[in-house]
């Protein structure tokens, strides 16, 4: 069996779906192949104000606003007994300061759907074998048969799965160490002043490269994690998973306090070795979207964010190759999405490195400063016209890590 369509999608995910529905709004014939059947689970749980703006331009903002997801309108972070308080308000750059904390389940079969109503295909528990050229060989995991599709154009939004790095032999290793996460779900019994509208981000007291993540939901729950390099995870071996992220949590006094009434509702979850690059983002008649291409690290919850930019990036190139013009992928799409990620980048490693850990908790910062670092945070790491932060975020924040150590 044969399938046909113009646009072929891998994965319905955020990225996928966002993708199809502008797609499909477009006047396109496109079909999105999931492996897994919604809803199902996922983390990536805390999303950036700049998701709003991409969700808006895929017509999904509205079902999103809608549902009664938890508000989110800052973030929170704890070192040492000290708190530092971000609101995202204060950002410098233009656009949304608002956004949700959500459950996957829940908000990813919401974006499918509306990719659906909007004329996208969605075929779910399908699997893609293979790639050659144009065609795609799909398995139908509930009866096992085997199809084929031949599109004129493949977006990979497949996430973790990261389908076509695997078939085209595009993977590339990243220059992140390997780490770990361990998280779950809690009903949580937060105290009543603690502040549900935003993540809470936890340093460990005696090693701060490890860290925890509190993300609050609006039905009395929370997401719970916590991220290290494997040995330390390797330390507790022969303990379970809920055994191992407690035995960390008893290590953070403030951190155990606010959970001491907390109790587990899920299963326990691991993923290792998560960071991933890639040799190219794109090629001829294919381009990845988010998680597909690169994975940083959870810290600053920049994963939805990217998939949506890169659905916003690749979309209206798309439309402009089927409609037969030459598209300078490279320039067009990989160059201006890198830009984000080498910002969000360059916060994942000062954050271990502890430069940008030193500029988060200077008890006095410039309020210039604090903006430029909360824009980020929120996601607008394309924004070079606005902040400085944005390009040569290395060096800047080196340079602004030293003031910081030596004002002190």
């Amino acid at each position: 069996m044969k399938y046909h369509c113009d646009v072929a999608i891998i994965g319905a995910g955020p990225a996928g779906a966002c993708a199809g529905a502008m797609l499909a709004k477009a006047g396109v014939n496109v079909k999105l192949f999931e492996r897994e059947q919604f809803p199902r689970f996922s983390i990536g749980e805390s999303l950036l104000p700049q998701c709003m703006t991409f969700l808006a331009e895929a017509g999904l903002v509205e079902a999103v606003d809608d549902w009664g997801f938890q508000l989110k309108d800052g973030a929170k972070f704890l070192q040492h007994g000290q708190f530092s308080e971000f609101e995202f308000k204060h950002k410098c750059s233009e656009g949304p300061h608002l956004t949700y904390q959500v459950q996957r389940d829940v908000f990813d079969k919401l974006l499918a759907d509306g990719a659906e109503k909007a004329g996208a295909e969605v075929f779910y528990r399908h699997q893609i074998e293979a790639v050659c050229g144009n065609t795609l060989t799909i398995k139908d995991l509930s009866d096992d048969s085997v199809h084929t599709i031949e599109p004129k154009f493949i977006l990979d939004a497949s996430g973790f799965g990261r389908v076509l790095p695997r078939l085209l032999d595009l993977e590339s290793p990243s220059d992140f160490p390997v780490r770990q996460s361990v998280f779950t779900h809690l009903k949580d019994n937060l105290p009543a002043q603690f502040d549900r509208n935003k993540i809470l981000i936890t340093v460990h007291p005696d090693h701060q490269d490890i860290w925890f993540w509190l993300i609050p939901f609006s039905n009395g729950t929370s997401s719970i994690g916590v991220v290290g390099e494997t040995h330390y995870f390797d330390a507790l071996e022969g303990q379970t998973l809920e055994q191992q992220l407690f035995t960390f949590i008893a290590q953070v006094p403030e951190l155990a306090e606010l959970l001491k009434d907390a109790s587990v509702i899920n299963e326990l979850r691991t993923i290792k070795g998560y960071s991933a690059n890639v040799k190219t983002l794109c090629g001829d008649n294919f381009a990845l979207l988010g998680n597909a291409g690169e994975f940083l690290d959870p810290v600053f919850s920049s994963g939805v964010t990217i998939a949506l930019k890169s659905s916003s990036l690749a979309v209206p190139l798309v439309l402009r190759t089927l409609q037969g013009e030459a598209v300078d992928w490279q320039m067009e799409y990989a160059l201006p999405l890198r830009k984000g990620i080498n910002a969000f980048k360059s916060f994942v490693q000062g954050w271990y490195d502890g430069d940008l850990r030193q500029v988060i908790f200077y008890p006095d910062p410039m309020e210039n400063v604090k903006q430029m670092v909360c824009s980020v945070l929120a996601g607008y790491a394309w924004d070079d016209k606005n902040n400085p932060l944005v390009t040569h975020s290395t060096r800047r924040l080196k340079a602004l890590a030293q003031t910081c150590s030596g004002s002190q």
